[in-house]
């Protein structure tokens, strides 16, 4: 997908003033954070590393990544979340290897300046995720971004471009998305992410054996098409835990997976609690 098309939607901005009081616990959310470091550190706690979050430096966490946050002392950051969607197409963050950190440059003060002075009803309610991430007023961010006049979206997405532009400069495309089997492949995974996909399946798409298939796949992707597969759906499975109130078990059998119990222990392995738990936590 070109970054042009790019459905960004901003949900908040704004700026916090911390003291020793940003420390949240395994927080995980549709949709994308961005930091703008003013002053002071923290620690952002990823799965797999630690990143210190230094000033006039910009940080993305992007959709769906677990995480945490440790402060113990004066910290001061601008914040903005944006939220694309499900789409059944690839997006951006799968065609690059995005940096979690960049040098901020002198205008992205400005820019996140701006968006907080026109957007000023765009802040959090608190710092507490539990506070913020939840269906009630996820909806209400929505609702209010798409009840915006078309010159405050231009002006927004301008604003938001801008700064995702940053990481960008640094990102690395994959070369998998040069292998013409691959992209149909990968254009099949997300075309029919709600059906039961069999890689015997994928195997005579790329017109490859079933073993060279999962070769290839582990190779350009780093991982196994049933673990792609898995991923995805359990992405698709938190957004509809979030913005819907079907039955856990009919959201496995609407992602093809018609073994419920295999369905929230795979969910939980991928997202760290239950789909219950998970469903539980953003209607606090």
């Amino acid at each position: 997908m070109p970054i042009e098309s790019m459905n960004l939607m901003m949900l908040n901005v704004g700026i916090a003033h911390h003291d020793a009081d940003w420390n949240w616990q395994d927080v995980n959310s549709p949709f994308t954070r961005i930091f703008y470091v003013v002053e002071g550190r923290a620690r952002l706690l990823l799965q797999d590393r630690c990143v210190t979050l230094r000033p006039d430096h910009l940080y993305i966490i992007p959709a769906y990544t677990l995480h945490s946050y440790e402060c113990n002392g004066h910290f001061t950051h601008y914040y903005l979340h944006v939220y694309e969607g499900f789409k059944n197409e690839l997006d951006v963050v799968e065609q690059y290897d995005f940096p979690t950190e960049v040098k901020a440059e002198d205008i992205d003060a400005l820019l996140f300046q701006r968006m907080c002075s026109q957007q000023p009803q765009a802040i959090l309610p608190s710092s507490d995720p539990q506070t913020y991430d939840n269906v009630t007023l996820f909806s209400s961010y929505l609702q209010r971004y798409q009840d915006m006049e078309l010159w405050e979206k231009m002006e927004l997405r301008g604003a938001m471009l801008m700064i995702f532009s940053r990481f960008m400069r640094e990102a690395v495309q994959r070369v998998w998305t040069h292998d013409e089997r691959m992209q149909k492949v990968l254009s099949h995974i997300h075309s029919h992410i709600s059906d039961t996909i069999d890689v015997e399946e994928l195997a005579d798409l790329a017109c490859a054996t079933k073993p060279y298939l999962i070769r290839l796949f582990k190779r350009e992707f780093g991982t196994s098409p049933v673990q792609f597969i898995n991923r995805k759906k359990i992405e698709r499975a938190q957004l509809l835990l979030f913005t819907t109130e079907m039955p856990v078990k009919e959201i496995a059998y609407a992602l093809g997976v018609s073994d419920h119990s295999y369905f929230i222990r795979l969910f939980r392995k991928l997202a760290g609690v239950t789909p219950q738990e998970y469903r539980r936590n953003i209607k606090r």
